[in-house]
């Protein structure tokens, strides 16, 4: 599970401080997905990031007793001069996985055929996160962070293989999306919680979440 304690987050926009989460208390545990919609700019990257521990907040406790995933979309992790063969074997070796494995793994969903002897820095935007999607996949977790949703690829294969592993991982992990736009949300998640100045607010379901976020619009 991950549970945040009376957390804040905020930042000094050079005008005024941006409040991302203010004095917020929550918990996610393991079998139930949720989202969180929130408008462009309020955060929502900033509190994923929270999530995994890529950034600390300014005041609580973040508790993790689970095994949680970078955040899809994260570039951190890969070496754009290195290539994606490459790329697959550190990040193997950096979660103690057999490094034979989640290269083929990655080879098989991605379909970037002789790219995959290529430098990531040579990939447009939608093989990168092709390839990023794969990365997240190769690696089981018990909670999948996703910032703004699935990669959308007009590859229909790479769509089926990725989206039937991603099905199948739902049915023993949890997935928490954060994203500004509903319809994101529903193909996997139980619940849905808002996030507007500082504050999350937690619905029992998506609809009425949807509800009061269209609303606030």
């Amino acid at each position: 599970m991950i549970e945040f304690r009376n957390v804040s987050k905020s930042f000094w926009t050079g005008q005024q401080r941006k409040v991302i989460l203010d004095q917020a208390s929550f918990r996610v545990d393991i079998g139930r997905s949720i989202g969180i919609l929130a408008p462009n700019g309020t955060g929502k990257t900033t509190l994923i990031n929270m999530m995994c521990g890529l950034e600390k907040p300014d005041e609580g406790e973040i508790i993790r007793t689970s095994k949680i995933s970078f955040p899809l979309g994260f570039m951190g992790g890969l070496n754009n001069k290195h290539t994606a063969t490459e790329n697959c074997r550190y990040i193997a070796s950096l979660y103690g996985i057999e490094p034979d494995y989640v290269e083929s793994f990655c080879r098989y969903i991605c379909n970037l055929d002789e790219y995959f002897e290529m430098p990531v820095a040579t990939y447009s935007s939608g093989m990168k996160s092709r390839f990023t999607l794969a990365l997240l996949l190769a690696l089981e977790f018990d909670i999948y962070l996703i910032d703004e949703g699935m990669p959308q690829s007009i590859d229909a294969e790479f769509n089926r293989k990725a989206g039937s592993v991603l099905r199948d991982r739902l049915k023993s992990a949890t997935v928490i999306i954060v994203s500004h736009q509903t319809d994101i949300l529903e193909a996997f998640c139980d619940t849905a919680a808002v996030l507007r100045d500082g504050k999350l607010l937690f619905f029992d379901t998506l609809a009425e979440a949807k509800q009061v976020y269209n609303y606030a619009q």
